[in-house]
């Protein structure tokens, strides 16, 4: 049966085929034997982006996505590693904006996050960033004011190294994944504040209860219920917004668009990818290829062949494929939730499509997410439990007083929380081939910063799904919580405990968070850590980059509403409290 919803959005796919067809800059069109993106060209040795609306009508629908210099997404930067660039943006529309460089190492002023040195740019005004660049790989840039990322304000960015690049290919492509809706962002915020599961279609039902009575007995059954309901939390809970809302987009167009890549049968192929989507997480694989993946947030790691991986909101992967064959392959990407997906086409002529997977059955919550064994509920009692690997370092309280299952922000805390890090992510624990995990993850070169951490800091991510509150510690941004203090030129340990059933990719602006995954001196470098539900996750800190940063969950909702922190790092000494 063809319901009205799947009607209405096989329609808005429909449109969006041709109606964001003609605003997409020229890296996201479908790319032939060039073998490589177009970049936005600079004028007098200036990079000029405008920010501003374009108004569409798709299906009857009106459109008013942010665009960059008239495209949706953004136009390619490419830049080389050592070059000092100057980048001019201009405001065109009615309310302030921004635009942050995401992973990029640079002054705190040229960040782009309003309110930290920062003022942001007023309507009509133009701000010129213009910093060195220090390093090379893969990286996107972003708005950072209000809701504007949802609306489209987004771009890659590709830095070439200043010598060799040790990764060899043939040919590229840049695939930026993100998530559209018709639906005004504050609106869709809005509706999250007065009902968290709005967007979820994929509810358990009844006889979802009934089958739990048959296959685990009655009392198992009404028990896990308790729980969950205890919790606050429905075990379907996996996305806050979804394909009921979402149309999930490849470079720039619906999946029915097929963005296609051309290749030559034998070619080294660099997939870049960049998840730039406000909310979802995606599962990508190609099938009948094997990638390798060989860069990781814009820095090389050592090669890990894998069929899948997942990816969350901000993070990018370079991975190599190698078709040896004169046919087409779908590039696969489907929602964490399996709500919806998008897809791309790479083929040896245009006009080609493979086979496109039918959406997988929707991954459900477990008490294992949680560290705990079936009945552990009363182990959830009113104060943190803690379960640290480094005792031997001085801690910082999570809050003062502690953190308590009556603060209003605080649903639930996580006694059991673990090392993840060999763990693929929600729904691929029975994938049944290789999916990368955190643990695959070996820098090729050892960071320059070796040193010991001299203390242990301790962040909590903290929630009320019920009321869709989100903070770390138990505060909110908005009720002016302390900010984050780093000594200048220390080196630090960063803990981070999720107590909440929700992934949250956490980014820190200005540093690098050096994964400690048990690589040792060739732990991975990472601008935003995926941190799954019940994980307790570390890495490592130098904080060598002055001034005020911010340091916040990437689900954009989430830190809209209040899982965003200041992190100020500082020479006096006498100010921070280990």
């Amino acid at each position: 049966m063809i319901t009205r919803r799947k009607f209405i959005k096989t329609a808005a796919w429909a449109g969006l085929c041709t109606g964001l067809q003609g605003i997409l800059p020229a890296w996201a069109r479908d790319i032939g034997h060039k073998g490589a993106p177009e970049p936005l060209s600079a004028v007098n040795d200036v990079f000029n982006l405008a920010v501003g609306r374009r108004q569409l009508t798709i299906n009857e629908e009106i459109a008013n996505p942010i665009t960059v210099n008239n495209t949706l997404p953004g136009p390619l930067l490419r830049f080389r590693e050592g070059e000092t660039i100057t980048l001019r943006v201009t405001n065109h529309l009615d309310e302030d904006t921004s635009v942050h460089w995401h992973g990029i190492l640079l002054p705190a002023d040229m960040d782009g996050v309003p309110g930290l040195s920062f003022p942001g740019i007023k309507p009509g005004e133009t701000f010129t960033y213009r910093y060195t660049l220090e390093q090379n790989g893969t990286y996107w840039y972003h708005g950072h004011s209000g809701l504007q990322e949802q609306a489209g304000l987004m771009g890659p960015i590709i830095i070439d190294p200043q010598e060799n690049d040790p990764i060899s290919f043939d040919r590229e492509f840049v695939i930026m994944l993100s998530d559209w809706t018709f639906e005004n962002p504050d609106d869709v915020f809005a509706k999250l504040k007065k009902s968290s599961d709005y967007y979820n279609y994929q509810k358990r039902t009844v006889m979802d209860f009934l089958q739990d009575m048959s296959e685990d007995g009655v009392s198992s059954a009404i028990d896990k219920s308790m729980m969950w309901g205890r919790m606050r939390m429905d075990p379907t809970d996996i996305a806050d917004v979804t394909g009921a809302a979402y149309t999930y987009l490849f470079n720039g167009k619906a999946p029915d668009a097929n963005w296609t890549g051309i290749f030559q049968p034998g070619e080294k192929i660099r997939l870049r990818f960049i998840n730039a989507a406000a909310m979802t997480y995606f599962n990508v694989r190609i099938p009948g290829l094997k990638m390798t993946v060989v860069q990781a947030d814009g820095q090389n790691v050592r090669p890990v062949p894998v069929d899948e991986f997942q990816i969350s909101v901000a993070e990018t992967y370079d991975v190599i494929v190698q078709p040896d064959e004169d046919t087409a392959y779908t590039i696969f990407a489907e929602s964490m939730d399996r709500s919806g997906y998008t897809r791309g086409t790479l083929a040896p002529r245009p006009g080609m499509a493979a086979h496109v997977p039918a959406l997988r059955k929707k991954p459900l919550r477990s008490m294992a997410d949680m560290g705990m064994a079936h009945g552990d509920m009363a182990g959830m009692d009113h104060t943190m439990s803690r379960h640290d690997n480094h005792t031997e370092l001085p801690k910082k309280p999570a809050s003062p007083g502690g953190l308590y299952l009556d603060d209003a922000g605080v649903a639930m805390t996580a006694p059991g929380a673990k090392s993840q890090l060999t763990e693929p992510g929600t729904g691929l624990r029975k994938a049944g081939h290789k999916v990368l995990v955190y643990s695959d993850l070996h820098s090729l070169t050892p960071f320059y910063d070796q040193r010991p951490p001299s203390r242990e800091l301790e962040i909590h991510l903290t929630g009320n799904m019920e009321r869709y509150m989100w903070s770390f510690d138990g505060k909110k941004y908005n009720e002016a919580p302390e900010p984050i203090l780093f000594h200048h030129g220390e080196r630090l340990r960063l803990t981070m405990i999720n107590d909440t059933m929700m992934d949250h990719p956490i980014h820190l602006h200005g540093m690098w968070m050096v994964l400690e995954n048990h690589a040792g001196t060739h732990a991975p470098l990472k601008h935003t850590i995926n941190v799954k539900p019940g994980e307790k996750i570390s890495a490592l800190v130098s904080a060598d980059a002055p001034g005020e940063w911010a340091f916040h969950c990437h689900l954009l909702m989430h830190m809209k509403a209040g899982m965003f922190r200041a992190v100020i790092v500082s020479d006096q000494v006498a100010e921070i409290t280990p």
